[in-house]
């Protein structure tokens, strides 16, 4: 079955490189037949989505800065004089001192456990708030996830627990927003060869391991990734609200690595 985005457009928030995952999910919604528009942070990160956004056929990028709310109102006021309605929204945002993603959870600040929480979870709920007038016939949030949200993995520290909310502000949302037509749903890859992964120590072993384990030996891909959103954004994902779908090559379900790794 062919998935159609054809007619549909959505905010994707979080592109850093064309390694993203929010760079998966654009392809694949483009793909598909979507019209996109993008936030980004900072000039350093503008320059890099420019020409991505250009390959998909977007001219529509505005800088903003997740913990200021007038810059939040700025973005989502230029999002509704380009297009009087959203079908969709991304967010892949997510935040944590690298120096805190190594040694012990014990040692986190207070400092970065707001800013990872305010960051990675709040930034959810304000983005929600400001689109819900826009998805004027409904329509479809999306965040991204991780398995140590639910499981300690090593080094992931803080990030764990600000996934842990994130996952339960993806209920609650679905909850608010199911009456008015609009689905709430994670995406919760495996570990994926991204910027934002590079920073929790000891990646590339973590990478290793899930890969020589998981059930299908192998990490999800952006492909794969970006094809699920797709699904979920489309009308075939209309009676899936409130969950937390796994793209980990079924690594989620094992209680111990495989018997020659062990």
């Amino acid at each position: 079955m062919t998935i159609s985005l054809e007619g549909k457009r959505g905010l994707v928030m979080g592109v850093a490189n064309e390694r993203s995952i929010a760079w998966g999910i654009a392809k694949a919604c483009a793909d598909a037949g979507a019209e996109l528009a993008f936030t980004y942070q900072g000039e350093a990160f503008g320059k890099r989505l420019e020409p991505l956004a250009e390959s998909v056929g977007s001219s529509f990028m505005v800088d903003v800065d997740v913990t200021d709310d007038a810059s939040l109102d700025a973005a989502f006021a230029a999002l509704e004089r380009e297009w009087e309605s959203v079908d969709f929204l991304v967010h892949a945002i997510a935040y944590s001192d690298k120096n805190e993603l190594t040694g012990r959870f014990l040692n986190t600040s207070r400092a970065n456990f707001k800013q990872s929480m305010d960051i990675s979870v709040y930034s959810f709920i304000e983005v929600a708030r400001r689109v819900h007038p826009l998805m004027k016939n409904g329509g479809t949030l999306l965040t991204l996830t991780f398995l140590g949200s639910q499981r300690v993995v090593p080094n992931y520290n803080v990030m764990g627990v600000a996934k842990a909310a994130l996952e339960s502000t993806t209920r609650y949302l679905a909850n608010d927003l199911g009456p008015d037509g609009i689905r709430v749903n994670a995406i919760s890859p495996g570990p994926m060869k991204t910027l934002a992964g590079a920073a929790i120590g000891g990646a590339r072993r973590t990478y290793k391991h899930t890969e020589q384990n998981a059930p299908l030996r192998s990490n999800a891909s952006l492909e794969a990734v970006g094809g699920t959103a797709v699904w979920l954004i489309s009308d075939a994902g209309a009676y899936t609200t409130g969950e937390v779908i796994l793209v980990d090559g079924g690594y989620h379900v094992l209680g111990m690595p495989q018997l020659d790794n062990l």
